[in-house]
């Protein structure tokens, strides 16, 4: 099994494929033959924007990726722009159709990064939510964290979740320009409480690193 690496976060639309691609970039700069998929994919009309983006950036890092097309990194895509569960009309999740798109894809990569939809707890299907498909295909995570107010909460909600499921992982904070107030109302707590506060824009490199050695 190659290097598995679950990219989730504390909500939607947090930073899971801006942090994805950075990644990647990461990676392949080290030497890494670079993989990626993203699991599900909802609202998605004329094109699905998360999963074309990453195939875009893997396409410029790794050339067995060229040849593929988004469907080959999507295994599972809706229109509905809602969780899972709604969005596939409570159709059961298909995990045969999900392994196989790992095996197919780990042929081509050393390590596979593979994007969730939403944070942890969105459910899937009937059985399972976001977070049970980390333990499912035996990867470590990278919990993608915002830093405006209200993300000490946000942080330590799914950072509990993780660690009761003995789920090893990084935390990564996607700050953003509006951010401004981070380094004041909740910065110094982190600091404070937990070894180190990594940023996806600053740190991309130490958190690679880090999650390799998992």
């Amino acid at each position: 099994m190659k290097k598995r690496i679950f990219v989730t976060a504390t909500n939607t639309d947090i930073g899971k494929t801006y942090t994805a691609k950075h990644l990647l970039e990461a990676f392949a700069s080290q030497g890494y033959r670079v993989g990626a998929m993203k699991l599900i994919e909802t609202g998605v009309k004329e094109f699905a924007p998360d999963a074309t983006a990453l195939l875009q950036t893997l396409q410029q890092l790794n050339p067995a990726f060229l040849s593929l097309e988004v469907a080959d990194i999507l295994p599972l895509q809706y229109e509905l722009a809602a969780a899972p569960y709604i969005a596939a009309k409570k159709e059961a999740l298909d995990l045969e159709r999900l392994d196989a798109t790992v095996v197919r894809l780990e042929l081509l990569c050393d390590i596979l990064i593979i994007e969730g939809a939403g944070g942890l707890y969105v459910p899937i299907d009937e059985k399972y939510m976001m977070i049970d498909m980390i333990t499912h295909f035996q990867a470590k995570a990278l919990l993608v964290t915002h830093c405006s107010l209200g993300c000490i909460n946000d942080t330590l909600l799914s950072q509990k979740a993780l660690q009761d499921l003995e789920i090893d992982f990084v935390t990564a904070f996607n700050c953003r320009e509006e951010d401004t107030s981070f380094g004041v109302v909740s910065e110094p707590y982190f600091q404070e409480t937990q070894k180190n506060v990594l940023k996806v824009t600053e740190d991309i490199d130490t958190i690679c690193d880090v999650l390799y050695n998992l």
